[in-house]
């Protein structure tokens, strides 16, 4: 089992890669015999991701969420799994490799610097746990990909208003749908991360007797899934759209990451023993 996944873990970049190429030559050519042909490339490295994560908890008898380059491995999965849900509900697929080329990034890193950690904290070891991290990727993921569909409606309509109609007006979608599938994302990034917290708040008395609700994890999580609320709320409710919207997404991205890196390396927190 241990070759299988040492095998399938060199396998990945390769096939982000080739996924990542027949998305950009589409974008770049256009050709209508590619439409089906990349979620194809796409699903099946998804597929094949998935085993790897699979057999990876089962053989170390853990979840990949022990150190920074497993999370990368599941970063790479879930950003590809939540653009390949907007793909399915929206049918544009002309953004891709904007997006793709994130998912490649983060699995070459994994599959560079990846070790077999067999020895880890009990803690470490809880399915719970690992559904909870999970959940939480995949709504940092949907905010990933929201904000880059935020800057490709930036560059729109940037290019729009100096009347450039070049390839980018050319292949990608509208203004219009550029706002939708921002929105789209946050909003799968907003239900995963809620999962993410409904199961924190059940196992973290469980698994942390005298934990806090001050953490600051607790707190910047918290932040960032208020201001998307907000956010998603007030698409809803009519009162924000268009560029306000994007900025406000690509605002929200920018707090995460920055929140994400002062609660992991900056302060003290019982998630550390990630």
């Amino acid at each position: 089992m241990v070759s299988a996944i040492h095998t399938i873990n060199i396998l990945l970049p390769v096939f982000y890669l080739l996924t990542l190429a027949v998305y950009f030559y589409d974008f770049i050519k256009g050709e209508k015999k590619l439409i089906n042909v990349k979620r194809v490339f796409l699903f099946i490295t998804l597929f094949l991701h998935l085993i790897y994560i699979v057999l990876r908890t089962v053989a170390f008898d853990h979840p990949p969420i022990t150190n920074v380059f497993e999370i990368f491995t599941i970063l790479a999965i879930t950003i590809s799994f939540s653009y390949f849900l907007v793909e399915l509900v929206s049918d544009i697929r002309g953004t891709g490799p904007f997006i793709i080329v994130l998912s490649f990034i983060f699995q070459l890193i994994s599959s560079l610097f990846i070790q077999d950690l067999v020895e880890v904290k009990d803690v470490l070891r809880s399915n719970l746990l690992g559904t909870h991290v999970i959940s939480a990727l995949l709504g940092y993921s949907g905010f990933t990909i929201s904000a880059v569909y935020g800057f490709l409606y930036l560059v729109l309509y940037k290019d729009i208003k100096l009347n450039r109609f070049g390839l980018i007006f050319n292949r990608l979608p509208n203004l219009e749908m550029l706002e939708r599938l921002s929105l789209y994302s946050a909003v799968i990034g907003f239900i995963t991360l809620t999962i993410a917290i409904i199961i924190g708040i059940i196992w973290l008395p469980v698994a942390f007797p005298n934990f806090s609700f001050f953490d600051p994890k607790i707190i910047t999580t918290s932040l960032v899934w208020v201001l998307y609320g907000i956010g998603i709320t007030s698409k809803v409710l009519g009162n924000w759209r268009g560029k306000r919207l994007v900025l406000l997404t690509i605002s929200g991205f920018l707090v995460a990451i920055i929140s994400t890196i002062l609660s992991n390396f900056l302060a003290q927190s019982f998630h550390s023993f990630y």
